[in-house]
């Protein structure tokens, strides 16, 4: 007699469903700079008493409100009394830090270098997140160091200089306004991961997610009020500023947030991660189809460079994968043997 298996296999039109979702949020976010660099556009086009009400600043603290409304509707059940009571002042103080870092810092400072350079120049310069957050992680969380992955973040970035160093303008970089903004974005995002994964453990994600969006939009507001003056919200309720923000605030944050949870959902995590791997020269395209932008004669070699890179990351998660699974066989094989060891009589 046959013994019914009793593992659970998942259901195939879910994981289908999943990685496409999957690759759909990675498209939306990829293309999300290029869409910001294209509602102002528009707004330099439709000037309202000779200003451009479509302003960065404008989209940001636009878009961060509007992010809200799906934020409450998925996670409203993790603001209880119970939870709330549970986290200390630590928690407290790690959770504004975070929101400074993750809501505030980061997208001002990503919205500055798309003002000042190219959303190309953007995405290249953040290729450098993959290998110094590994690096970060390892030495500061004492996470496990992944080689392969390391690598394949040095291979990308190796990518990208090449682009930036064979653009059209000529052979040298030229590090402006824009570029260290990126750059200095990039280690913001890194500063708030690890913040995130150190202290946040605890915390349910409702109340980190909203927390952090509400008092990350507040002090940007209070920031950028003492930095550019009382008047630079001024136009922030101006009908055109929310004829074009719903855009950005429908597309990249609702429906990509939506379509990022349920593809981490149903979707295997080498679909995700092979979704994932492919933003940068996603990105890139978008904005040589959205604005028209030029990555210049660098872009076939620095993007083979970086397909090389997703290759060399996906064959570690592979070897990674196999040396697991390696792990697991050998374990169950000697639990076998311990419970075979342990019986001594075999019904024969």
């Amino acid at each position: 007699m046959t013994n019914a298996s009793t593992q659970i296999v998942p259901d195939a039109s879910k994981v289908m469903m999943g990685a496409t979702l999957a690759w759909v949020a990675v498209l939306i976010y990829a293309s999300s700079n290029s869409l910001v660099s294209l509602l102002a556009d528009i707004g330099s086009q439709n000037l309202v008493m000779g200003r451009n009400v479509i302003t960065y600043c404008n989209l940001l603290f636009v878009g961060s409100l509007m992010s809200m409304v799906p934020m409450i509707f998925m996670f409203w059940r993790d603001w209880t009394f119970e939870n709330l009571r549970a986290l200390t002042r630590k928690n407290w103080a790690i959770l504004t830090l975070s929101a400074f870092f993750s809501s505030a810092l980061t997208p001002g400072l990503f919205f500055y270098a798309l003002e000042h350079t190219t959303v190309t120049n953007v995405v290249l310069m953040g290729r450098i997140e993959p290998p110094l957050f590994l690096l970060a992680a390892w030495l500061v969380l004492r996470e496990e160091f992944e080689p392969w992955a390391f690598v394949a973040g040095l291979v990308a970035l190796c990518g990208a200089a090449v682009m930036i160093l064979m653009n059209s303008e000529g052979t040298s970089l030229n590090l402006g306004k824009g570029e260290i903004g990126a750059l200095l974005a990039t280690l913001s995002y890194i500063a708030s991961t690890l913040i995130a994964r150190t202290g946040l453990r605890d915390i349910p994600m409702g109340i980190f997610a909203i927390y952090r969006t509400a008092v990350g939009t507040t002090v940007y507001f209070f920031v950028a009020l003492y930095l550019f003056g009382p008047n630079h919200f001024q136009d922030v309720f101006d009908p055109v500023v929310w004829q074009w923000v719903w855009i950005y605030a429908v597309v990249v944050i609702m429906g990509g947030q939506f379509a990022w949870a349920f593809g981490l959902k149903y979707a295997r995590s080498g679909d995700v991660s092979l979704a994932t791997s492919f933003s940068p020269l996603a990105a890139i395209l978008i904005a040589m189809v959205m604005l028209g932008e030029d990555p210049g004669p660098g872009l076939i070699p620095g993007g083979a460079i970086i397909l090389l890179a997703v290759g060399i990351g996906q064959y570690g998660r592979l070897r990674r994968r196999r040396r697991e699974d390696d792990t697991m066989r050998k374990q169950a094989q000697e639990r076998a043997l311990e419970h075979e060891g342990a019986v001594n009589f075999k019904g024969v």
